[in-house]
């Protein structure tokens, strides 16, 4: 049995594949980097500290598209209000201040890795890492519209999609839907993830609901693009960046390490790598469901 926390308990065969192919989620794990510990402390009074000057977090928004604002010039993109990314923007966070919950009911802290949290159900189990969270972003918004038929995912051991209607059978309840979700969680990962999603092929196109995802070993990690905006002027775009992590813990608002006045929105005009809090991401690991 492989030793820490990102691998499935599957036979030895897979096992095997598992060593082979790399890994960011399922029910054991390898064990987190260094990084995946806290950051950075919290303010003198135990309250997470954010600041930005430029005035683009509202604190009192209690969901992405109320929190954030838009730099200057920017406008959020024309989406669809049934679209992945009309679902995104509705995302709802908790209050500002609140800390990610590790899902043994640990904290991490904020500072230099994350602005806000998704007010999601973590639950007790190191299952929600990082493309779990993708996954699980992706299922709620068709499970909240009803698109149950589209709701699938692949196995790492297969390669095959599992459908949530051959899971649950007649149950639509929200507690079946969250109990089909684990089972995914521990037979999926970052690899698996990656294989079923299009590769992006002209990143001017970075819409909301894309991925960043590398399957590496003996981990790799995926992030979300949870909203976007434009500048009419220029055709410019800035994003916003959400992930879950090792071990598993609430879904959350990314920072931007290399732009505090422009935090959390990401400039989509970058040249070289994206490095994000805990990752760093070529523009070729841009994918889409």
């Amino acid at each position: 049995m492989f030793p820490g926390p990102c691998y499935p308990r599957w036979s030895a065969l897979a096992a095997l594949l598992l060593v082979l192919v790399a890994s960011c989620s399922s029910e054991e794990k390898p064990a987190a980097p260094a990084d995946a510990a806290p950051i950075a402390a919290a303010g003198s009074d135990g309250i997470p500290q954010t600041t930005n000057a430029a005035g683009l977090i509202r604190t009192e928004g209690p969901t992405i598209e109320t929190r954030f604002v838009p730099p200057q010039g920017y406008e959020r993109a024309e989406v669809g209000p049934d679209s992945f990314a009309a679902y995104l923007r509705r995302l709802p966070l908790k209050p500002s201040g609140a800390r990610v919950r590790y899902y043994h009911r640990g904290e991490k802290d904020s500072e230099g890795v994350y602005v806000a949290v998704v007010d999601f159900n973590l639950g007790r189990r190191d299952l929600q890492q990082c493309a779990d969270a993708v996954i699980r972003l992706r299922a709620e918004y068709l499970y909240a519209q009803g698109k149950y038929d589209q709701i699938h995912f692949n196995f790492l051991s297969d390669g095959r999609p599992r459908a949530y209607l051959d899971r649950v059978g007649a149950d639509r309840s929200y507690a079946a839907f969250l109990r089909y979700l684990d089972f995914v969680f521990e037979r999926a990962n970052t690899a698996s993830l990656a294989a079923e999603m299009t590769p992006v092929r002209d990143f001017r196109e970075l819409r909301a609901g894309d991925v960043f995802i590398q399957p590496r070993r003996p981990y790799g990690h995926a992030v979300i693009v949870v909203d976007l905006a434009v500048n009419a002027a220029s055709g410019k775009k800035v994003f916003l960046l959400a992930q879950s992590y090792m071990p598993a813990q609430d879904i959350q608002v990314l920072v931007n390490p290399n732009d505090p006045a422009l935090s959390p929105w990401y400039a989509a005009d970058f040249e070289g790598p994206l490095l994000t809090p805990q990752w760093t991401f070529e523009k070729v690991d841009l994918k889409r469901f």
